[in-house]
């Protein structure tokens, strides 16, 4: 029972790592796709439109990673790289869809994210965040 234990809080530590690891890529790519620094965008000037697009890209990171870990096998190791290798693809193509947001959309989408007041596009934005992170999490199962 003690060694069931153990190997439980061993994985818990490494799956909380990748976690970890995973919302702080998150965090800069978020922060480079708004001009400042993200930092006091949102906990300097309040912006909400920065505020909700880091929100949503920090939920569909835990929608991936809660159902890879859930999905992944008693293989501890093997769990620990689908559940990077998921991570990792949820915030490129998270990425992707704001790059794609911002190609078709008229004026520069992380401007209009470091506007003072909440900007449409950062619904749609997070949104897309959102919906991509689901249809990984289907895709695992």
């Amino acid at each position: 029972m003690l060694q069931q234990l153990l190997h439980g809080l061993l994985a818990a530590v490494a799956y909380g790592v990748i976690g970890v690891a995973m919302m702080a890529l998150g965090y800069v790519l978020v922060d480079l796709a708004t001009p400042g620094r993200l930092r006091d965008l949102i906990w300097v000037q309040r912006n909400p439109n920065a505020a909700l697009l880091l929100v949503s890209g920090l939920l569909g990171v835990g929608v991936i990673l809660t159902t890879a870990i859930a999905a992944s096998s008693d293989d501890l190791v093997a769990g620990l790289i689908g559940t990077l290798a998921y991570g990792i693809l949820g915030l490129i193509l998270m990425s992707l869809s704001f790059l794609l947001i911002d190609l078709i959309t008229p004026g520069k989408l992380g401007e209009e994210l470091a506007t003072p007041n909440l900007h449409p596009a950062t619904w749609v934005s997070a949104g897309a965040h959102l919906v991509i992170a689901v249809i990984i999490a289907a895709a695992i199962w």
